[in-house]
């Protein structure tokens, strides 16, 4: 009996029809003379046809009579390490179901191949698991580590377009204010409704519940002064902040990130383009412009939320709570607060442009960098808004 790879596979398995390819490989069965089965081999087991050798391979044990199995490899051709892969399978699945497995006209060079493989070792398990969960001291060094790289990637940065920024001082031609315009416009303009609303309601919520604790002793008019500095000197410049890192952070992330992704940053550096003067400066430069006036104009409406409150459920005018607005607050307390606001732009922008620009992979890496630009953000945010507390506390 012989028969050919497509009638062998019919034969096994009953799939459909297909042709060996030119090159390929054959397989037939046929009784041994001794007892046994003789498996005869021909043609080319290398790696373009592995995958159907290994299936025809295990087909090959519904077929094979008594205890032995002799494998002729006279007619090989052409050997390589995947097909000594696939003959080493089916030496393992012999021992397994207790076959004694003979090679025939087996040559030198196919014996040298099969040479190469270790057995014995491809059973062992890996010396270094691929994963390794390693105990609480392990976690801690590495997030140690990690957080080392990430401060000296963002130091890189903050050099790198601090160099960027030098080189468009001097040649002002380079910065695209048309770019400047359009991420003030995207920024500013289009975060007004978001932001007017929340300190609208922060205003209002936060007259309300003061407004329980001091009625009682007749201090109602005390609840526009709580409001104010609370919104002016903290809330107003780090609530503007947070909203303007889910907003536009992650935007210039996600912008950078993607075209990253897309090698268009590789594209401008190839026509002579410095990418941190092309696509991180007008985006820095906007969001410095644009967060103080965005939280000047959050500090307005919640002191107009607080207003609200103050009139309909106080019993105060809207002229006094408005004179007692003003003499609780000092131009120090506004410059101050816009001082904050710029330093936070300047933090949100700079690390989206740098998660951005750190992109690596595909659209999943974008996603990463786009969560990292904000989560970092907001912790940078944190950790400003302390500094100037305590410089502000010991400054006087």
């Amino acid at each position: 009996m012989h028969l050919t790879r497509p009638a062998w596979r019919r034969r096994l398995s009953g799939l459909h029809k297909k042709t060996a390819p030119k090159g390929g490989f054959s397989l037939s069965l046929a009784p041994e003379p001794g007892g046994g089965t003789r498996l005869t081999l021909a043609g080319r087991l290398d790696l373009g046809g592995l995958e159907d050798l290994k299936n025809d391979l295990t087909g090959v044990w519904g077929q094979v009579e008594r205890q032995r199995l002799v494998v002729d490899l006279g007619g090989v051709v052409y050997l390589d390490s995947a097909g000594a892969l696939a003959l080493a399978g089916l030496e393992t699945e012999a021992q397994a179901r207790g076959v004694e497995l003979v090679y025939q006209g087996l040559g030198p060079a196919a014996q040298g191949i099969k040479g190469l493989l270790d057995l014995e070792g491809l059973k062992k398990p890996p010396l270094i698991p691929a994963v390794r969960s390693g105990g609480f001291l392990d976690q801690v060094g590495e997030a140690w580590l990690a957080t080392i790289k990430d401060v000296y990637l963002v130091i890189s940065f903050l050099g790198e377009f601090l160099a960027a920024c030098g080189r468009a001082i001097l040649h002002p031609k380079l910065l695209r204010l048309g770019e400047v315009l359009l991420y003030m416009e995207q920024v500013g303009v289009n975060g007004l409704p978001i932001v007017g609303l929340i300190s609208f309601l922060l205003g209002l919520i936060m007259a309300f519940m003061s407004s329980l604790q001091l009625q009682p002793f007749g201090a109602n008019i005390y609840v526009a002064n709580l409001v104010a500095l609370a919104m002016v000197k903290e809330l107003g410049p780090i609530m503007t902040a947070v909203l303007v890192a889910g907003r536009s952070g992650s935007a210039f992330a996600a912008e950078i990130g993607t075209m990253k992704v897309n090698e268009e940053v590789d594209a401008l550096v190839v026509m002579g383009y410095d990418p941190l003067v092309f696509l991180a400066l007008p985006k820095v430069l906007a969001a410095v412009l644009t967060v103080p006036l965005l939280t000047l104009f959050a500090d307005l409406l919640a002191i107009a939320g607080g207003l609200v409150v103050g009139v309909t459920g106080m019993g105060l005018t809207a002229g006094s709570y408005i004179d007692q607005t003003i003499k609780s607050l000092n131009s120090q307390d506004i410059l101050t607060s816009m001082l904050k606001a710029a330093t936070f732009a300047l933090l949100i922008a700079g690390i989206g442009c740098q998660r951005g620009f750190m992109v690596r992979g595909g659209a999943q890496a974008v996603g990463s960098a786009t969560t990292s630009a904000v989560v970092s953000a907001m912790f940078l945010i944190i950790v400003a808004d302390s500094i100037y507390a305590v410089v502000l506390h010991y400054a006087g």
